[in-house]
């Protein structure tokens, strides 16, 4: 979660997308680290996506947990299981895309499950980690 003020919806989308590709390339590498010595490896889907989104904990006094919720976050993880079954690592939405200043190419739009209506969804164009 990267909050848009006080810098703005533009700033906090650019610095997701280079946070995600460097997650995933973080990942990339222990992933190589593991396999060289026959170790368990981590799958990793990314999807970035921008909306508004209530924060904080959540619960009863016996469990209390710190948690974000709403629209915006249901949508992102539909993303995510849309980029896992794309073979995606990172997948990025049209309010993200258009934000970021990386080059983006559009995969196309995309029904995600309990969000009316077809949604584009983006790549970075020069990450390795989108290679299907």
């Amino acid at each position: 979660m990267f909050p848009a003020a006080p810098s703005g919806a533009e700033r906090a989308c650019m610095e997701t997308v280079p946070a995600a590709i460097d997650a995933g390339r973080s990942n990339a590498a222990l992933n190589a680290r593991r396999a060289a010595v026959g170790g368990p490896t981590l799958d990793l889907s990314i999807a970035l996506h921008f909306g508004d989104v209530l924060y904080g904990n959540i619960g009863t006094a016996r469990r209390l947990d710190f948690t974000v919720v709403g629209p915006a976050v249901n949508e992102l993880s539909r993303m995510e299981a849309l980029g896992k079954a794309l073979g995606r690592g990172l997948l990025l939405s049209e309010s993200i895309a258009h934000r970021c200043d990386q080059p983006v190419l559009s995969i196309g739009p995309h029904e995600l499950r309990g969000v009316a209506g077809s949604r584009e969804m983006y790549v970075v164009r020069s990450n390795r980690l989108n290679a299907t």
